[in-house]
């Protein structure tokens, strides 16, 4: 059988054999290279010359890499965050000058290149979305508020009163904390959703939200359109394991820290429990899987991510090669309150039960600043 050829591949073939210099490669060729670099290599090749620079505009590196973004130690004096990507050892990017009341800010929760920020100043406006390349910001509307018989009033941090009013009973107050915050947002439209649970677990991925009530009812939610509709709907029954059981000869002095929702990158949802044992100062976790094309009927104890890794503060997994800086069947967490370095980052090897800083693996963090968090960066509009 004769094989077609394209009429345009002579041409092509012709013009690299004319090109005597790495600058007069054609462009398509450049855009093929372009398109399969890391942000690094990205980086470095469109500064070759002027050439390659201009080709570089219609690519984006590939990277799917998540990053760490590191906060300033002195939050009255530095106005920039570092940036740490996990292909790169033993370097850290400094971000341009991001203000100093970012600097004062905490971040609590990030979607892509975006960050939901809460500034120390605790103002009307002290919720806000900001974007770590494009600066673009999103003031929220306060959380303070009067909704019906429903008063809300801050009181520290992330600390809030809901004061309930009604004529017929008395009035009842409660303290609630903003808890497992997470948000969502339209690179285009800059429509955005943002929740912070009161007895619930909810997470956002490729456009879903996933959502487990404290009563076991799941629920899933499309973000894709105009109104976010549901989608699925079902309840998840409760585990029946103890933990002595299934720590194997740890004692019942663990305590449930935390309970977060995870999606896989093969859109299996997980449970997760983050366990503490005050005594040895050891962590560990229960991963159960409550979903995967249809609930099942009850949830299923899981020993290994095979060759994913967890980011467990964004709800997701991530595939690990040998590349990207990852370990396979670790889950990444923050240590939160219960360790002196309260925002250090930990890796927790579901195959050993151990725990390592991250900064062990990594020595460029071995010094990094108050607090940390995982995001993916979007350098569609960053280039220049």
């Amino acid at each position: 059988m004769e094989e077609k050829q394209n009429p345009n591949s002579h041409k092509r073939l012709r013009q690299l054999e004319t090109s005597n210099y790495w600058s007069e490669l054609p462009i398509y060729l450049l855009n093929l290279v372009f398109q399969r670099l890391s942000f690094a290599n990205f980086q470095r090749a469109k500064s070759v010359c002027s050439s390659w620079h201009s080709a570089s505009r219609q690519s984006v590196p590939k990277s799917q890499t998540h990053w760490l973004i590191l906060f300033p130690e002195n939050i009255n004096k530095e106005k920039s965050c570092k940036l740490f990507n996990p292909e790169e050892k033993d370097k850290l990017y400094k971000t341009q000058d991001l203000g100093l009341e970012f600097g004062r800010s905490l971040c609590i929760a990030t979607y892509g290149s975006w960050l939901l920020m809460q500034d120390s100043k605790y103002t009307d406006n002290s919720l806000y979305i900001v974007n770590l390349f494009t600066r673009e910001r999103i003031n929220l509307p306060p959380v303070e508020s009067q909704i019906g018989m429903v008063n809300v009033e801050i009181i520290w941090n992330t600390m809030y009163l809901f004061r309930i009013s009604n004529m017929k009973t008395e009035s009842k107050s409660e303290v609630m904390h903003i808890q497992s915050p997470v948000f969502w947002i339209d690179e285009n439209t800059k429509d955005y959703i943002v929740i912070w649970g009161l007895g619930f677990r909810c997470v956002v991925s490729d456009r879903k939200l996933y959502f487990l009530s404290c009563f076991g009812s799941f629920k899933i939610f499309n973000l894709s359109g105009e109104i976010a509709q549901q989608t699925f709907q079902c309840g998840v029954k409760p585990e029946i394991f103890r933990l002595g059981k299934e720590l194997g000869q740890l004692s019942s002095s663990w305590c449930v820290i935390d309970t977060k929702l995870v999606v896989t990158v093969t859109g299996i949802v997980l449970k997760v429990k983050k366990l503490w044992r005050k005594r040895s100062r050891t962590w560990s976790f229960q991963v159960f899987k409550i979903y995967a094309s249809g609930l099942l009927k009850e949830p299923e104890l899981i020993k290994s991510l095979g060759d994913e890794s967890m980011l467990l503060d964004q709800g997701i997994t991530v595939l690990v090669n040998d590349t990207d800086g990852f370990i396979r069947n670790c889950i990444y967490f923050s240590g939160n309150d219960h360790e002196k370095n309260t925002n250090n980052i930990f890796i927790f090897n579901l195959k050993t039960q151990k725990t390592e800083p991250l900064h062990r693996f990594d020595r460029s963090l071995a010094q990094f600043s108050r607090a940390a968090q995982w995001f993916l960066p979007s350098f569609t509009h960053t280039r220049c």
